[in-house]
């Protein structure tokens, strides 16, 4: 059993979309609250509230907020877990901002942790889904590849473009892993894949490549978003401190930049899920490298004379996706019985070692260098068939070099499943 999620769009008329918003503002102000009451007790007696603590408040809460006694118990809990959980993730490092205070603006929705709080009237393919606590049936649209009975919902609300979802968890059931023995291994069916900037997909099947050029969404329109920026700048902005309202104008301009942006992320996901269906298609086992995004697309120190490069290169990684790319790819082909085999990027290496002699060299690490040749064998290759290669070396075991095979990471190699 697998859980996956599976999005709809709602589509709320006037007084259904007072309710959610009412709904939404009052879920902000309670994890505004959660978070109000750990600093407290901890600046006045150096003391940490438990989400349990603030769990066995809500009763009390709710009889002395009357504005927070329609809405569903089991929400109310779920979103004073979201605080524990965001405490948590910053004390374990997972996160490294503090937990702060949502605007209304910014909170996204709220959660359903059971299915007592909804009903939804769907068999995968557009229906309708039932709030029991504000007592509304919202009309939704939208179709899912699998569909069972959904345990939970969360309602999530996106600012800036005025549309709602419905976002439910199903479980379904997945194929094992069909390669536990030789006979059942098929090499016409692997492909191992490298991400890149310049090419965003490096496919290779042991003898021959399939490069699939960078889409460039977020550069194709950043012209449009500039202007419309630009122009959002020249009006009268909101401010709080000063007591400012937003313009109309302002409002309308953000609206136009909001749509931009939306519509990038929408081609970039179109895309993704486009390439990575297609592939998963095809091949029944995928070999990649384990990327940090986070780290790659981090901003340059202060004093760094090569700003606008590595802005540049945040866009061209960011407009591919690394990171969404390879989950969609591994749950894709997971789920029809494949397997992905991700491998330690910073043990072998890839774009820095020779794939014929296993050398690695270091000045290859200069994302300029587009075309690598090997000072010790004379190897000649281009940046990113080079990396597929060693990947493929790698996971047949016939990478030369120290430590560079599946063994060494205490996995068995396709050849040793052949045998």
């Amino acid at each position: 059993m697998a859980t996956r999620r599976q999005t709809f769009r709602l589509y709320p008329n006037k007084l259904q979309e007072n309710k959610l918003f009412e709904a939404r503002r009052n879920h902000a102000y309670l994890y505004n609250a959660c978070i109000a009451d750990r600093r407290y007790e901890w600046r006045a007696s150096q003391k940490t509230v438990t989400y349990f603590e603030q769990q066995n408040c809500l009763p009390a809460f709710k009889k002395e907020w009357i504005e927070f006694a329609y809405l569903h118990s089991q929400a109310l809990q779920a979103t004073v877990k979201r605080v524990d959980l965001a405490y948590g993730a910053f004390f374990q490092g997972l996160s490294k901002r503090s937990t702060k205070f949502k605007s209304i603006r910014d909170y996204s929705g709220w959660t359903y942790p059971a299915t007592s709080g909804w009903k939804v009237n769907s068999n995968g393919k557009h229906g309708s889904v039932t709030l029991n606590d504000l007592g509304i049936t919202i009309r939704m649209r939208g179709q899912s590849k699998q569909w069972g009975v959904p345990p939970t919902l969360t309602i999530v609300y996106k600012p800036g473009t005025n549309q709602w979802f419905a976002s439910f968890t199903v479980e379904v059931t997945t194929p094992e892993t069909r390669f536990g023995s030789g006979s059942d291994l098929n090499y016409k069916s692997i492909v191992w894949f490298d991400l890149g900037t310049e090419t965003a997909l490096t496919l290779y099947e042991g003898k021959t490549f399939n490069e699939l050029e960078n889409p460039r969404f977020t550069q194709r329109c950043e012209h449009l978003v500039k202007r419309k920026s630009s122009a959002l700048r020249r009006k009268r902005a909101p401010n709080r401190k000063k007591k400012v309202k937003a313009s109309r104008r302002w409002k309308k301009a953000r609206k136009q930049v909001s749509r931009l942006q939306r519509k990038v992320a929408n081609q970039r996901q179109d895309w993704q899920h486009k390439v990575t269906s297609e592939i998963a298609s095809r091949y029944d086992i995928g070999v990649t490298e384990q990327l940090n995004t986070n780290s790659m697309t981090r901003k340059s120190k202060k004093g760094s004379k090569r700003k606008k490069q590595k802005a540049g290169l945040n866009k061209s990684i960011l407009s591919v996706g690394f990171s969404t790319l390879n989950k969609m790819m591994a749950y894709k082909i997971e789920q029809k019985g494949g397997l992905m085999l991700i491998l330690p990027t910073k043990q072998i290496k890839p774009s820095q070692r020779c794939p014929n002699c296993g050398i690695v060299h270091k000045d290859w690490a200069d994302l300029s260098n587009r075309y690598h040749v090997c000072s010790d064998c004379g190897f000649e290759t281009p940046r990113d068939r080079g990396s597929v290669m060693v990947l493929y070396n790698v996971a047949t075991n016939s990478q030369p070099g120290l430590g560079t095979s599946l063994v060494d990471y205490g996995c068995l190699s396709f050849y040793q499943f052949d045998e």
